[in-house]
């Protein structure tokens, strides 16, 4: 969430930032939350003026009634009653006028980094690099759907039976290799020193506002609403609001976490050859990286998180590249997203596996995650989080790419001691 100080103090930035993000009526927002804003500190001054001279007449009062000034006293309490009828007035106008204002910075997105690029489709991102040599497949080369169905791997028919499309069944060796994938990543995370979480994978309303899930992806996730807890889209969300409304001691930064949960995503309207197979799913496994560090670092520890994530892919032995989004395709609240692709090569595409984003004190604001600097004053710490990695589209990639000629799967010497075995099939 916008600091109301940032839109007033730098309200030319705001409205470049919004315009770079390409989102609507910005300027018409922008200047609704300033008079908002203005309107809440009128309500509040006029609040405190007369609890204050309410709080000097009842000690008048006392004083008159001990002189015997009966009348005195009560004209004295008839001011006193105008005073808290006024002050009861003023409350609810201002607890009204507080949460219009908070609903209208919800609405607001981050702003972008300067570094983000100009643009609006996912064609206009700005490819930072590519890593990793394309593999060539000869003639009768399968894509990863027809590759599971050959393996008899993973079952999507029998997930429809249980549960519905895009929630998979992984059977055997197609189990033992998710397994693998997720205590392989996770070992690398605490190599790399993050402490390992293993957090709720249903989260309370305030955790969702807390991160930026609501009000923003509220049809994207799954909602139990007899208890009104949501399915998590992403550990990020737990992880986080572990620190939800907590002052951090500087010397314990940077906060490093890392947690394997399953994800949760509707993905409402998501169709098309795109989201065949286990391009798109409903239900998959991630593991998550998450850091809270000081505003000064916290883009070096993004680069650190990037470079984390891309080792992850090179010990896979996986062709990937590194993209940095444009405003419009980047997400809510992120002020700077990297995302990692890796090569499909059946399908002839990229695939993205991660995204790597700071949200600078976007979601702290929301949280009140802060820490005191060294003048003792109050600030907000910023977040950041990444993939490392999401399952489902790294195991098409390991198919397709590593697909031999008499129809087996080699799979990358990393994972042998993993998995139990070197090859599918």
């Amino acid at each position: 969430m916008l600091q109301v100080s940032v839109l007033k103090e730098q309200t030319d930035r705001v409205l470049a930032g919004l315009a770079k993000k390409h989102y609507a009526n910005a300027e018409a927002e922008v200047q609704a939350i300033l008079e908002l804003d203005q309107r809440r500190r009128q309500l509040q001054t006029q609040h405190d003026q007369a609890q204050a001279e309410a709080n000097k007449l009842a000690q008048q009062i006392g004083g008159l009634m001990k002189s015997g000034d009966k009348a005195g006293a009560e004209e004295l309490k008839a001011r006193t009653a105008t005073l808290k009828a006024h002050t009861k007035t003023a409350s609810e106008e201002l607890a009204q006028v507080e949460k219009t204002l908070q609903d209208a910075l919800y609405r607001l997105p981050n702003l972008p980094h300067e570094s983000v690029p100009v643009g609006r489709t996912p064609e206009e991102n700005e490819v930072v690099r590519e890593v990793g040599r394309r593999p060539e497949l000869g003639a009768g080369a399968l894509p990863h759907w027809d590759l599971i169905k050959q393996l008899d791997i993973i079952d999507f028919e029998l997930g429809n039976k249980i549960t519905g499309a895009g929630f998979p069944v992984y059977k055997g060796p197609g189990a033992r290799l998710q397994r693998a994938l997720i205590n392989f990543f996770l070992d690398e995370a605490l190599a790399a020193g993050y402490t390992e979480i293993q957090p709720p994978i249903l989260i309370n309303e305030a955790s969702g506002y807390g991160t930026g899930q609501l009000p923003d992806k509220e049809g994207q996730m799954y909602h139990a609403t007899a208890d009104d807890l949501y399915l998590i889209p992403t550990a990020e969300v737990p992880i986080t609001n572990l620190y939800r409304d907590e002052v951090i001691n500087p010397e314990r930064l940077p906060i490093r976490n890392t947690g394997y949960t399953p994800c949760f995503r509707r993905e409402a309207g998501s169709w098309g050859a795109h989201v065949r197979g286990l391009n798109r799913l409903h239900q998959f496994d991630k593991v998550e990286i998450v850091e809270i560090d000081l505003p000064e670092r916290s883009y070096a520890t993004l680069e650190r998180m990037l470079g984390h994530i891309e080792q992850l892919l090179q010990k896979l032995e996986l062709p990937y590249r590194v993209l940095r989004l444009c405003g419009g395709d980047m997400g809510f609240t992120s002020a700077l997203t990297y995302d990692l692709e890796v090569w499909s090569a059946a399908q002839g595409r990229w695939l993205e596996v991660s995204s790597c984003s700071n949200f600078e004190t976007y979601q702290a604001n929301r949280l009140k995650l802060r820490y005191k600097d060294q003048g003792g004053k109050m600030q907000l710490l910023h977040t950041l989080n990444g993939s490392a990695l999401a399952l489902p589209r790294i195991v098409a990639a390991l198919l397709e790419n590593n697909q031999q000629p008499d129809g087996s799967i080699r799979l990358p010497q990393v994972l042998h001691r993993y998995c139990g075995f070197e090859q599918l099939g």
